[in-house]
Formats: C-alpha cells, structure tokens, sequence
C-alpha cells in the first residue's frame, strides 16, 4: 500500500473543523486505499505578538477528524516578517516527523508555504512531490520573496496539479513544465450535495414559500463581491419586495459587510447570517432559487460545485476556473465589481424557469473520483522517481 505524507494547513482543526473540507473529503477516500499521513504545520506566534484570530494559537492535538490520520505541529513565526521563511521553517520543523513515516510520496495543498516545505522535504528523503494549487496562492502572492519560492515549487517539483486550466496557464507563464501538469477539477459530496425538494428545505429554514431566495454561502470577504452583492440587491427590491438575500458565513469583513446593508436600509431583506454547520450547506441550497458568487477572484470553488449538483442555477463571475464549469444552462455568468451587471443577471435567473435534474446531471463529480485521479498520478509517479534513484 502506497504511503503518502500530505503537508497542508487546508484541513480541519480544533480551532477551524470546517477548514480545507474538499482536502478532507478527497483524503478521506484516499485513506481507504492507501496509507495517508496529515502532517499540518501550525504557526505558533510569541505571546506578544499573537493575532486576534482565533484560528492561530495552541491546538488540539488529540483533535482528528473521521477517517484520516493527521498531527498538527507549531513552527516558529512572526506576523508578517518570517512569511518568507515560513517555508523553510515548515520543512525544518516536519522533516524528522515525515522521516519517521517513511513516506512513498509527499503530497502539498497549496504552493507556498506548504508546497515549498514539502519540496525541501522530499529532496532530503529522495520521494517524489506532488503540490496542488488551490487558486489563492497563485492569484494573491503576498511578497517577492514568497514569489520566488512559489516558482521553485512550480519548477522543480515532480508533478502539480490545478484546479481549473486557468490556474494550469498561470502556473505555465510562472515556469511550469507542461509536461509535469494537469488540471483535476474539484469534486463535492454527492450522498449531501443532490437535488432535494425546495418547499421542505424551506419548511425547516422558516423561509416563506412565496420569497425569492438569493443565497450566498462563504467567506464574509469583500473580494467575494458581497458589497456588489448588497448594492444589486438594494437596487432590485423596489420592483422586487419578495426578494430576500442570505449572506451565510464568518469572516474578517463582516461589520463592513453589514454597515454596506445598514447603509441602504436593507436589513428587513439582506440578512447576515452566521456561518451554518457543513449538513446545513445543502439545505440552503436546496432552499434557495439562485446561489450567487460574485467573487474578485477564484480558483475552482467548491460552492459553485454543490450548488450545481443540488440543481440550482448560479449567478456568478467569470473569473479564474468558474466559466469552465459553468454553461447556459445552468446560470449566469457576469463581469466581476460590476453592480449593475450582477442586478439585471440576478433579475433574469430569478425570472426563468429551471431544470434541476439537468443542472445537476452538468456538473455531479463526486470526490471519489478525485481521490482515484490522485492515486493514479501518484502510482505513476513512485515507480518513476524508484527507477531514476537506481540509476543514479
């Protein structure tokens, strides 16, 4: 049975258990073919200079979700000053770990830091790496240094894989080998995230049967558009008084999210709702008649995958590798920061009639399919990195 050691922080935690679900959820198949290690580095900050945020700090350490193993393990840092050395410190501070495990191949979520980390590993213990890239840590680069890390990962490790064949031709313009790339489109639950009947979702949320139901689900975070969100909304609900907008998550921008609703006197029809547990992400779905995205910015994301599978049309952006899962006739797709634009497509959906059986027969790829894509690529790979260690 094939050993992989993952190096992610995108998995869950004590303090974040809805962190990294679609690494979760495709380790969690992968565990039951084949042996696989969670090693997650956790940045431990002095006392003095400890973020707010209380996804940093001490974790549980006897913390595991179902199925997977994982152990979580503090590296020194500081806030912003050792983010370009974070990478190194990751490697230094796992490498004695993973030695331990005697891994066939290390496998990264995310370029940099973690990707990084795992190439300095993998070199020392003579394995082959594989380093997914999620969207973020292509598209937001935080400084030059990390930069230049990021294109030593994208250059020298032996395989990556993207997320949609956006992030493939910005990995390509960076110095990837199109050799040593391809593009693995998420997946989503499909025994959670199916077609399911609108009026007893709405039954259990206590939303009226006669609403118009716009729903967001995520990051309260305004590069996902939701200022955007709150204006188009605002300007609809005059020729629109059944229209009412979910805005369902947490996140560092929600007082600025809802001084925007108190601003335009929207609070009766755009409700701030805290962040919902993962079972009740389909339900909103299932409830709503348009899920909406109207992002800066994005890789592959998974909201847009469930909401599809649940048959529900979708009102969002052409940015990163949304257009390639989307078509006509599951949705709308708009220009991103545009208000106007984002009303009259909300407006449209609202208006039309959908099928949900075929909008969820578009796009229903379970993660079992990812799971068994990523075996195959690392069976490939080991065999390969064997024979080359031979000869040498």
């Amino acid at each position: 049975m094939l050993k992989i050691a993952v190096v992610t922080r995108y998995f869950p935690s004590s303090a974040e258990p809805w962190q990294g679900r679609s690494a979760y959820q495709t380790l969690r198949l992968l565990a039951q073919k084949a042996d696989v290690r969670v090693f997650y580095p956790n940045p431990s900050y002095p006392s003095m200079l400890q973020p707010r945020s209380r996804k940093y700090g001490k974790l549980d350490p006897s913390y595991s979700p179902p199925d997977v193993k994982v152990s979580y393990h503090d590296f020194p840092t500081l806030p912003l000053l050792s983010r370009p050395m974070n990478g190194w410190m990751i490697a230094r501070t796992l490498l004695p770990h993973i030695r331990a495990f005697a891994p066939d191949l290390i496998f990264s979520y995310f370029l940099y830091p973690e990707g990084y980390a795992a190439l300095k590993i993998g070199k020392a213990l003579s394995v082959p790496v594989v380093a997914r890239s999620m969207g973020s840590d292509l598209n937001r680069i935080g400084d030059p240094i990390s930069a230049m890390y990021t294109r030593t990962v994208l250059r020298e490790v032996d395989f990556l894989v993207m997320v949609s064949r956006d992030l493939r031709s910005k990995a390509l313009a960076m110095g990837a080998s199109p050799q040593r790339i391809c593009t693995m489109v998420n997946g989503c639950d499909t025994s959670v995230f199916h077609v399911r009947d609108r009026a007893q979702a709405r039954e259990k949320l206590h939303i009226d049967p006669a609403t118009k139901a716009v729903v967001y689900i995520g990051r309260m975070d305004v590069n996902k558009g939701l200022r955007e969100l709150v204006e188009a909304a605002a300007s609809l609900h005059p020729e629109h008084p059944d229209l009412h907008v979910y805005l369902i998550g947490g996140g560092p921008d929600k007082a600025m999210i809802q001084a925007a609703i108190d601003a335009n006197n929207a609070a009766s029809y755009i409700h701030a709702l805290p962040a919902c547990p993962f079972d009740d992400v389909a339900l909103w779905m299932a409830a709503s008649d348009l899920v909406t995205l109207p992002s800066y910015m994005e890789g592959c994301p998974n909201v847009v995958l469930e909401a599809l599978a649940c048959g529900r049309p979708m009102v969002t952006t052409n940015v990163g590798g949304i257009p390639e899962v989307m078509s006509d006739t599951c949705g709308s797709l708009v220009p991103p920061r545009d208000p106007g634009a984002l009303a009259q497509a909300l407006a449209s959906v609202l208006a039309a009639t959908w099928d949900p059986a075929a909008i969820s027969a578009h796009m229903s790829r379970g993660w079992n399919t990812v799971s068994d894509e990523l075996l195959t690529l690392f069976e490939s790979l080991v065999p390969l990195r064997q024979a080359s260690t031979r000869v040498r």
